[in-house]
């Protein structure tokens, strides 16, 4: 299931723009007073809407990406051209180092499912074939690759690239599309590692493939 629609992104946030109420614990679409100052007013975020797996199967095959991190609906963009074209690149070079391991697979883009309230769509996955051809099947996650562009970032960096870590995806690589650089993080450190050259990956069966960063940007304007 890959649905993309927009993302509401600021510095400090990324919201679904679906929820057109809510931006960061605040009310969106309003003219709000100043604040009175009285030390009996107290503020309340409002709630946002919850959501489970279950219910993705509602929303609409429109080509947006819908995901849920604990319950919360989260909208990004339709995939640009450098995006698709860097994620190609990388997923052939993935494919191409991996195709003579037995069980392991890359895909492209993948899912990371944990019932009843999560469900995220890396980019790339890279994991272990389940015996059932389910996603939430899939128990091991070897390397979850997320492409972000001016939209995602915020949402790549202080969300989803923590709960990959928590759900115990082994290796985690955002690729900036504008600094052009690769940010590694593991579980047990460091965290947003910076990679600027070349990247190196450790594979399952001990065998490493190291990425010439610049050759996944070849060709691209800018």
């Amino acid at each position: 299931m890959v649905r993309r629609s927009r993302l509401l992104g600021t510095a400090d946030c990324a919201f679904p723009v679906r929820w057109s109420l809510v931006n960061c614990g605040i009310l969106a679409d309003a003219e709000l007073r100043p604040p009175t100052p009285s030390p009996k007013i107290m503020v309340m975020a409002p709630s946002l809407p919850q959501f489970t797996v279950d219910d993705l199967e509602s929303f609409p095959d429109d080509g947006n990406r819908y995901e849920l991190l604990n319950g919360l609906l989260l909208v990004t963009p339709l995939a640009g051209l450098p995006h698709q074209s860097v994620a190609s690149v990388l997923t052939m070079a993935l494919g191409r180092f991996l195709e003579n391991v037995p069980g392991i697979r890359v895909w492209a883009p993948g899912v990371v499912q944990i019932q009843p309230n999560t469900h995220l769509e890396p980019d790339i996955l890279v994991g272990r074939m389940p015996q059932v051809a389910e996603w939430e099947a899939v128990r091991e996650h070897w390397l979850a690759v997320e492409l972000s562009g001016v939209a995602s970032r915020i949402y790549d960096r202080r969300y989803k690239r923590d709960a990959y870590l928590q759900v115990g995806v082994k290796e985690v690589w955002l690729v900036d599309l504008e600094s052009r650089g690769i940010l590694v993080s593991r579980p047990e450190g460091p965290t947003d590692e910076p990679h600027e050259d070349s990247v190196v990956w450790h594979a399952p069966d001990g065998r490493v493939l190291t990425i010439e960063i610049p050759t996944l940007f070849r060709g691209l304007p800018g």
